[in-house]
């Protein structure tokens, strides 16, 4: 599997789109600029100007959406140009071929966060709309590195699904509503959709936030890894049977 990770990121070389799909995480810092627009340096704290900059909608939904995304067109063009084929006569194993898509899904998803903390700073440092602290620096890379790190494990459905389809119609539908299906069960049980887990153990300790209940951690990873797990194993199988 360690040879296929590198083999992956090469591939991505001839794909501009999927790095187009980064400077999606510039969206809500553009949005907060604006929405901030009126008010002076002191006026919002930096931890209200981040949660709405890069700790709301973007892991709720921009985050998912651009994953699903990747997921799909990951695995569609090595279908549509039967490369698959060409891998199974090699052989490569079929678990380590899923893993390598994780892998790149996992690293885009971190690199997608980070992207957002950086244009989240700049957008409130630079117009001068807030006070750069340490403690609220500090406080927005490491959530938006738990971002970043939770929602691929949370998406691996997603590419579950994208592995069993030779076509891209039904993942991207998987996608959108599996995205927002996540967002809307958060506030009825936090620990039926893996999005909504995730997002659970994110907002935690985050303030002025509040939840139906108080957040508990082992149930929301257990979630997150019951369906990874169901998901991990059907991709298997389908891939086996596309193998034949």
């Amino acid at each position: 599997m360690l040879n296929l990770i590198p083999s992956e990121f090469l591939k991505l070389r001839r794909r501009k789109f999927i790095w187009l799909m980064l400077f999606a995480a510039l969206f809500m810092p553009i949005v907060g600029i604006f929405y901030f627009g009126g008010t002076n340096a002191g006026e919002i704290t930096p931890i209200q100007f981040y949660k709405w900059t890069a700790l709301s909608y973007t892991p709720w939904i921009i985050l998912p959406l651009v994953l699903g995304m990747l997921c799909t067109m990951l695995m569609y063009d090595e279908n549509q140009n039967d490369m698959l084929k060409q891998l199974w006569i090699i052989p490569v194993s079929k678990m380590g071929y899923f893993f390598s898509k994780f892998a790149v899904v996992f690293l885009y998803s971190i690199c997608f966060m980070l992207m957002a903390a950086v244009s989240s700073l700049l957008a409130g440092v630079i117009p001068g709309l807030i006070i750069f602290t340490a403690d609220s620096l500090s406080f927005l890379f490491i959530k938006c590195l738990e971002i970043g790190v939770l929602t691929p494990f949370a998406m691996i459905p997603v590419l579950a699904v994208a592995a069993s389809q030779k076509g891209y119609i039904l993942p991207v539908c998987v996608t959108i509503i599996y995205t927002f299906l996540g967002f809307i069960l958060l506030m009825v049980n936090m620990y039926i959709h893996p999005l909504s887990s995730a997002t659970a153990i994110l907002m935690r300790n985050m303030e002025g936030v509040s939840l139906n209940e108080p957040v508990s951690i082992g149930k929301a990873v257990l979630c997150i890894g019951v369906w990874a797990g169901v998901s991990t194993l059907w991709a298997e199988i389908m891939l086996r049977k596309e193998s034949r």
